[in-house]
């Protein structure tokens, strides 16, 4: 049972940069970057934000493995366009950044913007994330967790999904720690940085955004049998960076990510208590 835990929290370490949808892990930190208009909260935004994606992104999983399942034959060939809508958006939202406009606050406040900051709108990127990875990375889904649960073993079987969101989430997590902080630390010593980042962001999500729409005109290409479409150049260059960071997941191992996620923690700890003024 514990090589099978291990192998669902490394399947799920993976799942994070699958070739399909690896492209909205910087996409998704853009975003947090993009919302974030003070220095208070760093920790609680990152760690709030990766918990919505991971929820979201896992419930798509697991409501597609054991309830659309049967659907799958039918579900799988529009797939590809749900990916293209998704890339058009997350253009969409980089070029407005990128003009030095803020994301929408829905009905709060005109001041800092709030959108990335909920958990709700994190689950829903973490589904659109499900939604665009689902090509990629079902199958190892379907054959550790899904599998387990429909043959009876309920227990083995909620266990495994634990452990495949758990190393999902780290992977998440250590990332939008990470950016977090160094997104903060460098607003805190440079001024014109508050002003940069959101543009910075926007070119990102305008990168990642583009390649998401292309990888699913990419799918949509083989599907109809184009031969152009094996050797796209954009596809092979992504593919080559895709590999390497599954095989960088693959070596560090969730051990590792583990340490790393307690230790952008104790950084935390330190700074805020390192800014904390002192009373007389």
């Amino acid at each position: 049972m514990t090589g099978t835990l291990l192998l669902a929290l490394t399947a799920g370490m993976l799942g994070a940069v699958n070739p399909c949808g690896f492209a909205l892990l910087p996409a998704y930190l853009s975003l947090l970057v993009a919302g974030t208009s003070d220095t208070r909260g760093a920790v609680g935004r990152a760690l709030t934000a990766a918990a919505g994606l991971t929820v979201g992104y896992v419930l798509v999983f697991g409501a597609f493995g054991l309830a659309l399942a049967p659907l799958a034959g039918w579900l799988r060939p529009r797939l590809p366009w749900l990916t293209v809508t998704l890339g058009v958006l997350l253009v969409v939202v980089g070029c407005w950044l990128l003009a030095g406009r803020r994301l929408p606050t829905p009905g709060w406040s005109a001041r800092a913007p709030r959108l990335t900051r909920s958990w709700p709108s994190m689950a829903l990127f973490g589904a659109a994330y499900a939604l665009a990875s689902l090509g990629c990375a079902i199958a190892p889904f379907l054959a550790i967790v899904v599998t387990s649960l429909q043959a009876g073993s309920t227990g083995q079987g909620l266990a495994l999904f634990g452990a495949y969101a758990l190393g999902m989430g780290l992977v998440v997590a250590v990332a939008a720690l990470g950016v977090a902080l160094l997104r903060d630390g460098l607003v805190a010593r440079l001024r014109v940085a508050g002003a940069l980042v959101p543009r910075l962001s926007g070119l990102v999500l305008l990168l990642a955004g583009g390649y998401v729409a292309w990888y699913g005109w990419y799918e949509l290409r083989l599907a109809a049998g184009r031969r152009d479409a094996l050797h796209d150049p954009v596809i092979r260059v992504a593919a080559q960076v895709q590999r390497a960071l599954a095989d960088a997941l693959d070596r560090i191992g969730p051990a590792v990510l583990l340490a790393a996620l307690a230790a952008l923690l104790l950084a935390a700890l330190v700074a805020k208590r390192a800014h904390r003024p002192r009373r007389p």
